[in-house]
């Protein structure tokens, strides 16, 4: 039987406008402080971006969405942010916030495969569903 560890997630989302409290799912931050994984997901769909917000500039939010996982790996292009210890980037990551890009509350639980869970979420929580069609006789 496998080792579980806990993790930590938080989606990431696009608000377009902040006054409205709108948004879209466009990513996942997840944490395993045990096996030492920080790691994010993005994937913003454009469509529903535009369909929400139509005068909304998507490569200027690709931009911000794009640093997020530049972040977690460290990445020397992350700046001054990227070489925090790994919780305090994530804590970084998914501190409230009153911007465009924002994050969900923190969530819990429990996985073995830090990386196979992170795109799990991303599957359940951000990709848009694929549309099933049934036929009846």
């Amino acid at each position: 039987m496998p080792a579980y560890s806990s993790y930590d997630y938080a989606i990431v989302r696009v608000v377009p406008y902040v006054e409205r409290g709108e948004c879209i799912n466009t990513g996942v931050i997840f944490f395993c402080r045990t096996q030492r994984f920080l790691g994010a997901r993005i994937a913003l769909d454009h469509q529903r971006l535009l369909s929400l917000a139509p005068d909304s500039d998507v490569m200027e939010v690709e931009r911000y969405l794009e640093s997020i996982p530049l972040i977690c790996s460290g990445s020397p292009a992350a700046g001054t942010i990227g070489q925090l210890p790994l919780a305090e980037r994530f804590h970084w990551l998914v501190a409230p916030r009153s911007t465009i890009i924002q994050t969900s509350p923190v969530h819990s639980g429990l996985c073995a495969d830090p990386a196979a869970m992170l795109d799990h979420l991303l599957r359940r929580m951000v990709l848009a569903p694929v549309p099933v069609s049934y036929f009846t006789p």
